[in-house]
């Protein structure tokens, strides 16, 4: 194994400092109960909003329960000790909310006029067509 040298671990340190700059993390969070949201302020000074009812688990939680949200110590996510969820800042930046499975259910989810007519249709008809083979 190589040893590491001064500016290896210089030059590690500054590459962790890049991507420090370059990657959101969590610098705060908070419960915004007159808006409903769960509020991540990011280190790139932008913020990031959510309803509880999306994530997996937080959906029947009180106000108390959502208000004692902490920020992981690498800011890389946020914590929620008596619910035990914690949730990553890139994944809540690119829409996860939950298990794969969670997401999925959530997927089947939207309401839509044209979709009701449609579950009205069919079951007025005995309920959702066969399929062919």
């Amino acid at each position: 194994m190589a040893e590491l040298t001064d500016s290896m671990i210089e030059a590690a340190l500054v590459r962790g400092a890049q991507v420090a700059r370059m990657e959101p993390r969590a610098k705060a969070v908070r419960y915004d109960a007159a808006a409903h949201r769960v509020v991540v302020d990011l280190t790139n000074d932008a913020t990031f909003a959510f309803p509880p009812a999306l994530v997996e688990g937080l959906g029947r939680a009180s106000g108390a329960q959502l208000a004692e949200v902490k920020v992981t110590a690498s800011g890389y996510g946020i914590h929620w000790e008596a619910l035990d969820i914690d949730l990553s800042v890139p994944g809540l930046l690119a829409g996860l909310f939950g298990t794969q499975r969670h997401m999925a259910r959530r997927a089947g989810r939207a309401k839509s006029p044209a979709k009701a007519a449609a579950s009205r249709a069919n079951g007025a008809k005995g309920g959702r067509p066969h399929k062919s083979v």
